[in-house]
């Protein structure tokens, strides 16, 4: 017995290591950084990219799950996304130094977008898409936060979010990285028609569109031979469509009809996005024509993957 017991310690002590070092934040060091003067004005644009008030601008009422917000240049928070795993309270990113990120640096900004690494060091749930702003460059992200860094700061007390366990244990979310976050900046594949690369950029990247259109595991992570084939809502409210070329989800659309919707929020069928994507819908129309077109080319030229069958309470 005292020989099963000794062992049962050691088992423990090396199984409490290893869960430790695996779950250690990695960020990028400071020297990673390229040598660069920021562009406000790019900033601006992938800000609007981003759809980064869509979530952090306060919202219009007392009801923290209000679609409509306040003023969208005034990044509160309050906001909530009611999801499977709980309630999740978005933060302030107002320049505030005291409730917001007023005091970060620029490789603190960077590590929490494409890392999902708080400064204390802490891991940020996947609700914050870092798993695609882990594509963006550098270099864009120093002039989003140079942006960020002119709006108006803010102060405001935003909750402590509403897990259940396990998943208020944030430690947890580094076994999570491991299989889901690969670290890897966007680069365009081999041959890659450079205005079809750009618009693979814009929705992978700060557009991520894939976070909201492409079906998850159990353990919420996107499965890659699925993505952009539509999946219940992430908020756990409806179905978000299809947007590849197969028949069930655009590929009725031509490239001309993906632009004017992105511009006008009109479909094909004369129909009116709804939901989050009318948030979305606006931020697209304050991208410029030709970024636009590279959306639509890129979305054109993706696999065609039918849509999962509907649950029935998702479909509801």
């Amino acid at each position: 017995m005292r020989r099963l017991f000794w062992a049962a310690v050691i088992l423990a002590i090396i199984g409490g290591v290893a869960f430790y070092v695996l779950t250690m934040p990695r960020m990028i060091d400071a020297g990673e950084l390229p040598r660069h003067t920021a562009d406000v004005a790019n900033g601006e644009y992938m800000f609007f990219a981003g759809g980064c008030a869509s979530c952090h601008a306060a919202p219009a009422s007392s009801k923290c799950d209000d679609p409509k917000s306040t003023d969208k240049r005034k990044l509160a928070g309050g906001r909530c996304l009611i999801t499977p795993f709980g309630r999740f309270y978005v933060p302030n990113i107002s320049p505030d130094r005291e409730s917001g990120i007023g005091g970060w640096s620029d490789i603190q900004f960077v590590n929490a977008m494409v890392r999902g690494v708080s400064p204390s060091g802490s891991h940020y749930y996947p609700a914050f898409p870092y798993t695609s702003y882990q594509r963006m460059r550098y270099e864009d992200l120093l002039d989003l936060k140079a942006f960020m860094d002119t709006l108006p700061a803010v102060k405001s007390q935003v909750p402590g979010h509403d897990l259940a366990l396990p998943f208020r244990l944030r430690r947890g979310l580094g076994l999570w990285k491991l299989l889901y976050l690969d670290g890897k900046q966007f680069s365009p594949s081999r041959g890659q028609d450079e205005k079809v690369a750009r618009g693979a950029y814009l929705v992978e990247g700060p557009g991520h569109c894939g976070e909201c259109h492409s079906p998850r595991d159990p353990l919420g992570g996107a499965l890659s031979d699925a993505r952009y084939s539509g999946a219940p809502n992430p908020e756990g409210k409806g179905y978000v469509p299809n947007i590849t070329p197969h028949k069930t989800g655009i590929g009725a659309w031509s490239g001309e009809e993906i632009i004017d919707a992105l511009e006008t929020g009109l479909t094909p069928s004369f129909d009116s996005f709804g939901g989050t994507m009318v948030a979305v819908q606006e931020n697209m129309a304050k991208l410029t024509a030709a970024d636009r077109a590279a959306i639509a080319a890129y979305l054109k030229s993706l696999p065609a993957v039918a849509s999962a069958p509907r649950k029935k309470e998702a479909a509801k």
